[in-house]
């Protein structure tokens, strides 16, 4: 039995042959996941309660994301004149990132891979995850002053190579809480949580901490003390709602038609290459997608990444200001996302997908070359670019679920979310190089929109497939 090939590729064995479909099932393969996941899932009990504590994860892992990342220890780092000033600050952030995102590169598709292999893909969630806390939490002790500086960038290097890996374990356990007919809608659901929890974390930070000239348990802005205990509640956060996916969730075990052996550390570079030259001759269109997507989904990614830097070094938003800003973008994220997600299934993935880039774009460069207009620019267009944000990265997931070769669905995701760890360093770098280049801050939204727009221009060849059932 041979699987049918994407355009410009060739007829090749199947990992295994299906079973016929009928019915229910067959509807089913049209949107992806191996469709023997479909009983599988459907048949555990507590099934909400395990979607709910998959979906936790990303809410918890708002704590990196929000306030580690984004919105309140890297604005400390680049706006505090103690640690260099917000130039020097910002280009040695970027080029600290692009190294993180290097490390990524080279290591994520096979500590996924190990993973999957072993059987062990929540132990090494755990591991990574509570690695990332542990870092999150050395933060406190980051004090305004440049001696601490690359004690700070070392530790968001740190954090942002462990959250990756974590990440890659965490997406690949979505089929073991959805079915064919649902991992759109939760994919989207877990998208959706992790907004709206950076939303709660920043109110309790901002009112709880940073706000107030005396905040909780007595803790002011002296000597950075707000921004630092922020992080020690930051890391709580995270390690309290990891917890339940560890603990509800089942671990996924490949089936024994499926199921490789385990190799060494190198031989298993040795079998990504062969995996994806597979990719190429049989689904090359699927090859496309997993480029284009791993070029956008950063720069999606650089978006909130440097959003919180730009808005405090550009245009003048105080700590607390850029807080309230975070709570609105992630709001209006949360909210879009949800939203156009319906009408993904009405059009289809790529449009909206199209659309989101092609509006990020536009709202990036008003932001540059407007960025004079000053915080009102900045409240138009960044909430826009927030606004395409959510929709892009739901689409993506969806539009993969669509051309994903019958009966190599896990293989697939998994090589989408290592692709996606493995470009990292493409924003990061892009904005540090516009900085050093232009000599402010504000050029760096250049850098991100060239990632954006090569990402728009890779994806428009690349067709919807259609799935296929022999």
């Amino acid at each position: 039995m041979t699987e049918n090939s994407e355009p410009g590729g060739t007829d090749a064995p199947r990992n295994f042959p299906p079973a016929p479909l009928t019915g229910a099932d067959a509807a089913a393969a049209t949107v992806g996941v191996d469709t023997a996941q479909l009983e599988a899932v459907a048949a555990q009990t507590h099934r909400k309660g395990r979607i709910l504590s998959w979906a936790l994860w990303d809410w918890g892992g708002a704590a990196f994301n929000a306030v580690v990342t984004t919105f309140v220890f890297t604005v400390y780092l680049t706006g505090d004149e103690a640690f260099g000033g917000e130039t020097f600050v910002s280009a040695q952030l970027g080029w600290t990132l692009a190294v993180a995102g290097v490390v990524v590169a080279v290591l994520a598709p096979i500590t996924g891979q190990r993973s999957d292999v072993s059987g062990r893909r929540k132990f090494w969630l755990a591991i990574n995850t509570y690695i990332v806390v542990i870092v999150t939490a050395l933060m406190f002790f980051v004090e305004p002053g440049p001696g601490f500086l690359w004690f700070g960038l070392f530790l968001l290097a740190v954090g942002t190579v462990f959250f990756e890996f974590a990440s890659v374990n965490y997406n690949a356990m979505l089929v073991n809480v959805s079915t064919p007919r649902s991992i759109g809608r939760i994919s989207g659901f877990g998208w959706s949580m992790g907004y709206f929890g950076g939303i709660v974390l920043l109110l309790i930070v901002y009112f709880g901490f940073i706000n107030p000239e005396v905040g909780l348990f007595g803790v002011t802005g002296d000597n950075g003390l707000a921004v630092r205990v922020s992080m020690l509640i930051a890391a709580i956060w995270f390690g309290l709602f990891a917890l339940p996916v560890l603990l509800a969730v089942p671990e996924y075990h490949a089936p024994n038609a499926i199921a490789r052996e385990k190799v060494g550390f190198f031989a298993s570079y040795a079998r990504l290459g062969k995996d994806i030259a597979a990719l190429w001759r049989t689904s090359r269109n699927t090859v496309f997608f997993l480029i284009s997507s791993a070029v956008f989904r950063d720069g999606l990614t650089g978006v909130f990444t440097f959003g919180g830097i730009l808005a405090a070094g550009t245009f003048g938003f105080s700590a607390g200001e850029v807080i309230i800003f975070a709570i609105a973008a992630n709001v209006v994220a949360g909210i879009s996302t949800v939203t156009v997600g319906l009408l993904d299934d009405r059009i289809g993935p790529k449009p909206v997908i199209v659309a989101a880039l092609i509006g990020l774009v536009i709202s990036g460069l008003a932001v540059f070359f407007l960025h004079d207009g000053g915080q009102t620019i900045f409240w138009i267009f960044g909430l826009a670019l927030t606004l395409f944000v959510g929709p892009a990265q739901s689409a993506s997931r969806s539009f993969l679920a669509r051309v994903i070769p019958p009966g190599r669905e896990g293989e697939i995701f998994g090589l989408y979310a290592t692709t996606g760890k493995a470009a990292t360093f493409l924003a990061p770098t892009a904005f540090a190089l516009f900085v050093t280049l232009g000599g402010a801050q504000y050029w760096g939204i250049l850098g991100i929109v060239v990632v954006l727009f090569i990402g728009l221009v890779l994806v428009l060849p690349v067709k919807p497939g259609k799935r296929h059932v022999d």
